[in-house]
């Protein structure tokens, strides 16, 4: 990598990095209620969409619907609550041209370090563009770089591999040339993505075998939402819109509420909807009944039932147990029970990695995301001028990354009218107590507990994953608060 030596390339009063939904939603409410700041959105690659362009698996689709997945300000038509990923992808590329978006990203900028600078109140970023390490500033870092690696998934190794007579993929990085049509398959794990594949892969192949360590709860739920059609054809397009995407906020929040404080109750009545769909013979409590209370980890959504067809079909099963090793014509189980298969699709997790990997300095000490807590969920301690859009677990990510973007044009309208040049959440008391800010007992998020920031224990350091709560307080409580420090400095940009 040649480096660029110490020349600035430009100034930007915002850098976003990232360009899937959370880095075009912080675009578009820049423009919208900031539209005097210079901005630009630097993506590592040669694309928009963010998750929705990097993964290309058979059936991929959000298991969020898309009513609050979708921008707020560009609300998706039409009644199918649960999108595929390509839609998504052409809806965030569609709302990036309409709103003049796409002129402001710069593909193939992969920023590798930031580092802030008190006595100039800015930001220095380097980035790896056309083969070359080159430098920027801005006032105000962005960061709607996701959570996971993009460049590894979580992989686990088993003993034989290297004797299966097969071919052994992971669903981050779906080869062009698979064929799975009339093979045999084996999905090895039980989340999201495993019980995306398993029905689509299904209607093409020979067989398909979902192998699972332990269950996960899985629910059935309508692919299209009767609710939109009918309000779409009797209600105003803009009243419409609004009806469906806060019905959808409100049954979320209601489900995952009565899901903490009944767990049993819930558990019950989610298994109860899997025995009828797969009949009163099935052993429910073997495939689909975790030892975890549900929303301990994230549920698993299948549209329509679409899993529980496959496996009633016969072209799909569950097999629950541990995998002791490959053969050349498959796994074995420790049980002894063999599962042929011509491919393999390792389903096994993803990798987190926060920031996209870039390293952060604040006056050239270097920032440990773990030392530090989150402030109102989008900003961490003792690091001024950087926002972070990080979404929900137990909803739309879209949802809490808009709230954060809105806020930032707060925090930045005050600055300005006060001639601040800098703010940044200081945590009083060193010695608060800490949380972990995910709670949350996924393998994702067990790995990554060492390299994760922290939450506090009370406003604004603790995280509420309730977006009614955030609304309330990112909408209402005013940006100057106890916990936000101002400094007037001001420093005017380098000359290109």
């Amino acid at each position: 990598m040649r480096a660029s030596g110490g020349a600035v390339s430009e100034h930007f009063d915002v850098l976003i990095v990232g360009a899937g939904l959370s880095g075009i939603d912080a675009a578009y409410r820049l423009q919208e209620r900031c539209p005097d700041k210079g901005y630009a959105i630097f993506e590592g690659r040669d694309a928009m969409g963010g998750t929705w362009d990097l993964f290309r698996y058979p059936g991929v689709r959000s298991d969020s619907d898309i009513y609050t997945l979708g921008f707020p300000f560009r609300p998706w038509r039409g009644d199918r609550a649960i999108v595929d990923g390509a839609s998504i992808r052409a809806y965030v590329e569609e709302t990036a041209r309409e709103f003049g978006i796409s002129e402001r990203i710069h593909f193939g900028h992969r920023v590798i370090r930031a580092d802030w600078s008190s006595a100039d109140a800015r930001w220095t970023v380097e980035a790896e563009a056309d083969g070359a390490v080159r430098r920027f500033t801005c006032g105000f870092l962005y960061l709607c770089t996701g959570y996971y690696d993009y460049d590894r998934g979580f992989r686990p190794r088993w003993p034989g591999e290297e004797a299966f007579a097969g071919r052994i993929v992971h669903p981050q990085f779906w080869p062009d040339d698979l064929d799975h049509d009339g093979r045999r398959v084996a999905v090895i794990g039980s989340g999201a993505t495993a019980v995306t594949l398993v029905p689509a892969m299904a209607a093409q192949a020979a067989h398909v075998a979902m192998v699972q360590r332990s269950p996960t709860y899985v629910v059935s739920r309508p692919a299209r939402d009767p609710l939109a059609a009918r309000a779409a054809r009797w209600l105003p397009a803009p009243l419409a819109e609004k009806l469906v995407r806060w019905k959808n906020v409100l049954l979320g929040l209601g489900f995952f509420g009565f899901a903490r404080h009944r767990p049993e109750t819930v558990r019950r009545l989610i298994l109860q909807g899997v025995r009828k769909e797969l009949g009163p013979d099935y052993p429910i409590e073997r495939d689909f009944a975790p030892s975890y209370r549900p929303w301990d980890q994230r549920l698993c959504l299948v549209p329509d039932g679409d899993l529980f067809a496959a496996i009633r079909s016969g072209r799909a099963a569950v097999v629950t147990g541990e995998i002791d090793s490959f053969t050349r014509n498959g796994l074995r189980m420790r049980s002894g029970e063999e599962i042929e298969a011509d491919i393999v699709v390792t389903a096994t997790g993803l990798v987190v990695k926060l920031f996209g990997g870039m390293t952060l300095a604040v006056n050239g000490v270097p920032v440990d995301p773990a030392d530090r807590l989150v402030y109102k969920g989008m900003m961490l301690s003792d690091v001024p001028n950087l926002a972070l859009a990080f979404g929900y677990t137990n909803a739309s990510w879209t949802l809490k990354c808009d709230l954060t973007a809105r806020t930032v044009c707060r925090l930045l309208k005050h600055m300005d009218r006060h001639g601040h040049a800098a703010c940044t959440p200081r945590l009083r008391d060193p010695g608060a107590p800490r949380r972990p800010l995910l709670d949350f007992t996924s393998g994702y998020v067990r790995r990554a507990a060492a390299i994760l920031p922290a939450q506090g224990q009370r406003a604004p350091w603790r995280v509420h994953q309730n977006y009614l709560l955030d609304l309330a307080a990112m909408r209402l409580r005013p940006v100057a608060d106890e916990a936000m420090v101002f400094e007037t400095r001001a420093a005017a940009p380098p000359e290109s």
